[in-house]
């Protein structure tokens, strides 16, 4: 599954050339991060002291709106006269999100190819038929690059991110309201850090028995299938009863997935509106004693959400996490059963 993409020689130049490029456009993308991140706390501050410009209103507006729409750090060159705008931010940010979906998109699909043609090469030259092949070279191989695609970016982003973000975190963890949490250094890299984790770990036991129940949907949903595509030939395999009873098998195996999941949706909504008040409930106080500013607040508390997200990558992705677990143990069997058929050399 990994080494007819990485070391193909007719694919690897698609895989490590395009890993650098993404790794590249990701970087840029955290830096703009950064960047709105410290915009935030700008113009907080500027709301935060909107009053002292009550005798020169039309002042204090056109700082709001330079904040918002300006383009003069542009104009001048990037000049540390001026500091970036929103839409100067946020317009580059946005193209970068665009160009790096799109190119790993095409990166995934370039390691479903690879997958599936040396699936194919394998499978036709086994003597025994391998039960749901097809499924395993269309479906599985599809699912697979998708997933893990998807999943592949978003570690490098969260690598990136607790890079670029666990500094302004480490930076403002002296000023947390809450008193026996100030003696130790670093203190809100560690809260955030230990609740990513605790999440997790809870995360992994609540959902134990998730991939086990989506890999027996595949298997019936194979076997319903099966029936379905052979009736297109020979309406005898379209037989109501059978069918019947194949789809009452998946009826109950979903029933049992649709419990499973709600006991995880049950956690997993309660932790992450616990995660959301976290940072207000560390830095609430030391905003009331004058120890930070409205802008500092909203750029500790939009900083945490960087860092428990790039900790927590994988409690935020566990659905596909526990489905791309089901993929590869059906593909695994399916090799297996390659290996145990006995492949015949190609002519």
């Amino acid at each position: 599954m990994l080494g007819e993409f990485w070391y193909n020689k007719n694919y690897c130049h698609w895989a490590w050339g395009g890993l650098v490029f993404l790794i590249f456009t990701i970087w840029i993308h955290v830096q703009l991060a950064v960047a709105m991140n410290i915009w935030r706390k700008e113009f907080f501050d500027l709301m935060q002291n909107a009053l002292t410009y009550q005798s020169s209103p039309d002042e204090g507006y056109a700082i709001f709106v330079n904040k918002l729409i300006s383009l003069k750090y542009i104009t001048s060159g990037f000049s540390n006269l001026y500091r970036p705008s929103f839409i100067e931010i946020v317009l580059p940010y946005i193209g970068m999100a665009i160009l790096t979906r799109w190119f790993s998109r095409l990166f995934g699909f370039q390691w479903r190819e690879a997958l599936t043609f040396s699936y194919i090469h394998k499978w036709r030259y086994v003597i025994n038929e391998v039960e749901g092949a097809s499924q395993r070279i269309q479906e599985d191989c599809n699912r697979w690059a998708r997933i893990i695609e998807s999943l592949g970016m978003q570690c490098i982003r969260s690598i990136l991110t607790l890079i670029a973000f666990i500094p302004i975190l480490w930076e403002y963890s002296d000023r947390i309201g809450i008193r026996m949490l100030q003696s130790f250094d670093g203190a809100l890299v560690w809260v955030c850090l230990t609740a990513s984790l605790g999440g997790m770990i809870i995360s992994w036991f609540i959902s134990w028995q998730l991939p086990d129940l989506e890999y027996n949907n595949q298997r019936v949903e194979a076997a319903f299938r099966k029936d379905l595509v052979l009736g297109e030939d020979d309406k005898t395999y379209a037989n109501p009863n059978v069918l019947f009873s194949l789809f009452f098998g998946i009826k109950y195996n979903y029933y049992r997935l649709y419990l499973h999941f709600s006991y995880f949706d049950l956690w997993s909504q309660g932790f992450t509106q616990f995660i959301y008040i976290l940072p207000y409930l560390l830095m609430g106080p030391s905003i009331f004693t004058g120890m930070i500013s409205l802008g500092i607040f909203m750029q500790v508390t939009a900083a945490f959400s960087n860092v428990h997200s790039g900790f927590s990558v994988f409690f935020n992705n566990w659905i596909a996490i526990t489905e791309l677990r089901s993929i590869w143990k059906r593909l695994h069997e399916f090799e297996e059963n390659i290996k145990m058929h006995g492949v015949m050399q190609a002519i």
